[in-house]
């Protein structure tokens, strides 16, 4: 898995999103673009797609697209229009750009470098302008997004990021 990190400059969202599809389709990868003051940290993601993964190799997935059932996994629940809002918008937004060829899948390693520069040299309706993002969380938004009280946060011995990880997670017992 690679994480492109960048400010997303989209003009025109519906394009952006189908350009990064066709990336991906391109280089045999998933390429799910998410809004980065929502994304906790790399771990936060990874565990996203190994559970999507999982959820796929299973036949228990809710999304037919593997970068719509880790966005769903990511955002911590089923209810695709409740994702989306983990997604990037238009205008500039601080942007994480996950880029992963599935394991046991015929894309190389290489597919996937190629489909993260393909990303990194995007033009058009949208582009990603390279900055550090990853792990800038927006913590009050993210604690409104995953509904985390001060309550919930006292009781835990853990960070915000670890409630989060743990939301990601129980996501499959909820099902």
């Amino acid at each position: 898995m690679e994480l492109i990190e960048g400010v997303a400059i989209v003009d025109d969202l519906d394009a952006f999103v189908a350009r990064l599809g066709e990336v991906g389709d391109e280089h045999g990868a998933t390429v799910q673009a998410f809004d980065a003051r929502s994304v906790v940290d790399r771990a936060h993601l990874e565990r996203a797609v190994e559970l999507a993964d999982r959820a796929l190799a299973r036949g228990e997935n809710v999304a037919r697209d593997r970068g719509m059932e880790i966005l769903l996994y990511a955002a911590g629940t089923r209810q695709i229009d409740r994702a989306l809002e983990l997604g990037v918008g238009e205008g500039e937004c601080p942007a994480v750009v996950l880029v992963d060829a599935r394991e046991g899948s015929e894309a190389t390693p290489e597919d996937e470098r190629r489909a993260a520069a393909a990303v990194r040299d995007l033009d058009g309706p949208g582009r990603i302008e390279p900055a550090e993002t990853l792990g800038a969380y927006d913590a009050a938004r993210v604690r409104e997004y995953f509904e985390v009280s001060d309550a919930e946060l006292d009781a835990v011995e853990g960070t915000l990021a670890d409630v989060v990880r743990e939301r990601v997670a129980l996501l499959d017992v909820e099902k």
